[in-house]
C-alpha cells in the first residue's frame, strides 16, 4: 500500500512512526506546496492518504465519496483510493473525541473553540456530540458565527478553551492563542498542537493548576481510526495510550539544571551516549552564537547581553526532540528560558553540596567560595521550582549516572 500524509509544512510531523507501528505498510511524509497540491490530487497516485493543514477543506472537490461524518463537518483528513475513486472520511473526529473523553467531561460546560479551519469544524462537531452547554467559536477577521478574540475576553463564563489553530506549533513555540488570565472561570485547556509536547497555552494552564492536554493523543487516536479506514481491519484501542506514552517519552528532552560545576555537562554527555540521544551544551552554544568566550561577553557587554543570547539559544534548543540539554547555572533567572525548555523537556536539578562545587576558573559569577555560596542561596528555590526531579551528585559519578537513568526510566510525565 502506498500511504502517507500530505500538507504544506510537515517537518514537525510524528505520523510516520505512529502509522508504521500500528500497520504493516510504509507511510511517507509528503509536503506539498499550493501549486503541487492540485496536481497530486488529480494524479491520484496513492492508495491512502491523511490530510493536514491547510488542505482539509481543499481536498473535498477531488473526492468522489464523502461519508456522512466528514460531510457534516465540512472537512476531510483521510482518503483511500478504491479502484481510482476517492473515498473520504474524518478520523480527526474520532481522535479528538477520544482525547477529550479520556481527560475531561465537557458536558454542560461553555467551550470556546479557537480557529476557523477544518479542525475547528471537527472540534465543533465533537463538542456538540459530547454535550457542551454552549460553544463559542472564535476567529480573526470572521463574521457570524464567530466572535473575535477581543470579544472572547468579554465571555467570562468560558470554562473550557480548545485551540484548533497552529499557534504555538513548531517553530513558533513561545506563542499562545490566548492569555488565560483573561478567563477566570476556565477549568480546562485542550490544544490540538502536539509539537512541542506541551504548548505555551498548556504551560499557562499548568502554572494556574488548570487541567490541560496537548494534541499527541488526538494524533495517535485519529491514526488508529485512519488505519482501520485504510485497511478495513479493526485495531485495539488500547494501543492509543500505549503508543502515545512511548512516543512522548521518545520525543522528550532531558534538561539538566543546577549550579556551575555541579556536573551537568559531564553527566549530560554520558547520559546522552547511554540513551542514544543527542547532546547540547547551552554554554557552548552561546559561545558559538556570540563568537567569543563567556568571560569576554561579560567583560565587553555585561550580564544583560549574555542573558539575552542565553534566552535565544535556550529557545532554539527547546525545539529539539530526544536530546539531553545541559544548561548554564543562571538559566533559571529568566522564566522564559524555563518555559521554553519545559515544553519538550523533563527537567532534572543536579544538586551538589556547596563544599564540592569548584570555585574560580572561567565562570564570571562564581569566582570564589563566597560568590558560589551567595549564588546557591539566590538560585536554589528556582532550581527546585522548575525541576521535575532532583538528583544529588555528591558521591561517585557512576552512582549519579545510575540514579539519572532510574528517574528517566520512571518518568511518567505524560
Amino acid at each position: 500500500m502506498k500511504a502517507g500524509l500530505i500538507g504544506e509544512k510537515l517537518g514537525h510531523s510524528f505520523s510516520k512512526p505512529i502509522h508504521e507501528q500500528i500497520a504493516d505498510y510504509t507511510y511517507d511524509i509528503m509536503p506539498l506546496s499550493r501549486e503541487e497540491f492540485p496536481v497530486f490530487m488529480e494524479n491520484r497516485a496513492f492508495d491512502a492518504i491523511n490530510v493536514t493543514i491547510p488542505y482539509k477543506e481543499m481536498v473535498i472537490p477531488y473526492c468522489d465519496f464523502i461519508d456522512e461524518k466528514a460531510a457534516e463537518i465540512g472537512a476531510v483528513n483521510a482518503i483511500k483510493n478504491v479502484n481510482g475513486r476517492l473515498h473520504a472520511t474524518n478520523t480527526d473526529f474520532d481522535g479528538l473525541k477520544w482525547m477529550i473523553e479520556n481527560h475531561f467531561d465537557i458536558s454542560g460546560k461553555a467551550v470556546a473553540i479557537c480557529g476557523s479551519g477544518g479542525t475547528s469544524k471537527t472540534a465543533f462537531a465533537v463538542c456538540r456530540a459530547l454535550g457542551a452547554k454552549e460553544i463559542i467559536r472564535v476567529a480573526r477577521n470572521k463574521g457570524e458565527p464567530f466572535v473575535t478574540y477581543d470579544d472572547m475576553k468579554s465571555c467570562t463564563d468560558i470554562e473550557v478553551i480548545l485551540n484548533t489553530t497552529s499557534v504555538g506549533m513548531l517553530p513558533d513555540i513561545m506563542s499562545a492563542i490566548v492569555d488565560l488570565a483573561d478567563f477566570p472561570n476556565c477549568v480546562g485547556v485542550i490544544d490540538v498542537v502536539y509539537n512541542p509536547l506541551m504548548t505555551s497555552l498548556c504551560y499557562q494552564a499548568q502554572k494556574r493548576n488548570i487541567p490541560y492536554i496537548a494534541g499527541l493523543e488526538m494524533l495517535v487516536g485519529q491514526a488508529v481510526s485512519a488505519v482501520e479506514f485504510f485497511t478495513g481491519k479493526a485495531v485495539d484501542r488500547s494501543v492509543i495510550k500505549e503508543i502515545t506514552a512511548e512516543l512522548y517519552h521518545d520525543k522528550q528532552n532531558i534538561v539538566l539544571i543546577g549550579m556551575p560545576s555541579c556536573g551537568k555537562t559531564s553527566l549530560g554527555r554520558k547520559l546522552a551516549k547511554k540513551l542514544g540521544m543527542d547532546f547540547v551544551d547551552l554554554d557552548a552554544e552561546i559561545v558559538k552564537a556570540a563568537g567569543k568566550t563567556i568571560p569576554q561577553i561579560f567583560e565587553e557587554s555585561g550580564e544583560a547581553a549574555f542573558r539575552e543570547i542565553e534566552t535565544a539559544v535556550a529557545i532554539e534548543a527547546a525545539k529539539r526532540n530526544h536530546t539531553v540539554i545541559s544548561c548554564g547555572g543562571g538559566i533559571v533567572k529568566n522564566e522564559i528560558n524555563m518555559q521554553a525548555l519545559k515544553l519538550n523537556g523533563f527537567v532534572v536539578y543536579i544538586d551538589r553540596r556547596l563544599e564540592k562545587l569548584i570555585s574560580g576558573g572561567s565562570r564570571p559569577l562564581s569566582k570564589d567560595a563566597q560568590a558560589i555560596k551567595k549564588l546557591k542561596q539566590e538560585r536554589e528555590h528556582l532550581y527546585k521550582k522548575y525541576s521535575d526531579v532532583t538528583v544529588e551528585n555528591n558521591g561517585y559519578f557512576h552512582n549519579t549516572m545510575e540514579k539519572l537513568l532510574e528517574v528517566w526510566n520512571e518518568n511518567t510525565h505524560y
